[in-house]
């Protein structure tokens, strides 16, 4: 039984998805926000679930945040790790339009900050039995899947967020640790816009399941919220 998750990225769409739907099943949540005054859903779960919710306030691009993370955990066990915080970047990013300043803000917050969290915190999730990490990916990060071009920042983001998870996998595995990445398939979020596929419940409970039936026999796999395996 997994006894605490932690759930960066919480105030809105997927991360508060999770947040709700493990407080429903009763488990001990750590969730991160870059606000905790202006998300209001959070407090209000936090009013509903009193000691099973903690929040941290946490900006990713704040190049202390791993320390800032770390200092709030303290020795806490954590048991199951969710890095689901992610921003999709400026809406130019077809060919001739991408900028540099506007990249490198999603590469910190989408590949940089979720690797530095995770040497931070690594001590907390060797404690556990469960020992889960999984990163919130896309399969438009998919080299083999990509048909249709353009999406240069938050693809070539998302890509190299692959290449971290596949280099986790490797290097955690003597301790025990395993490190999936996640497609939570094109959901009607802020992000994914009111013409995606799938609601946030839905790709919420594919993601639980996953996470349920994956162990490290799984470590270093991408695999879509309804179970199956996608190419790199």
């Amino acid at each position: 039984m997994i006894k605490k998750i932690l759930v960066t990225g919480a105030n809105r769409g997927l991360g508060l998805g999770l947040v709700k739907k493990f407080l429903k099943n009763n488990e001990k949540v750590i969730c991160t926000t870059r606000n905790i005054s202006k998300s209001k859903e959070l407090i209000l779960c936090k009013e509903k679930y009193n000691d099973n919710l903690e929040i941290c306030e946490l900006d990713l691009l704040d190049k202390d945040s791993p320390n800032i993370l770390s200092n709030f955990l303290g020795d806490e066990t954590i048991d199951l790790f969710i890095n689901n915080a992610g921003v999709i970047g400026h809406s130019a990013q077809h060919f001739k339009s991408v900028s540099s300043n506007n990249w490198l803000d999603v590469l910190k917050v989408n590949l940089i900050a979720p690797l530095l969290i995770t040497q931070s915190i690594i001590k907390n999730i060797e404690k556990s039995s469960e020992r889960k990490i999984y990163f919130i990916s896309s399969k438009v990060g998919s080299i083999e899947d990509n048909k249709s071009g353009g999406m240069y920042i938050y693809r070539s983001s998302k890509t190299a967020l692959n290449q971290v998870v596949k280099s986790l996998s490797i290097d955690l595995k003597p301790l025990g640790i395993s490190v999936i990445s996640l497609h939570p398939g094109w959901v009607r979020t802020e992000m994914g816009g009111p013409n995606a596929l799938i609601s946030v419940e839905e790709s919420v409970n594919g993601m639980v399941d996953v996470i349920s039936n994956t162990s490290i026999i799984n470590s270093g796999q991408f695999i879509n919220y309804d179970g199956t395996r996608l190419p790199w």
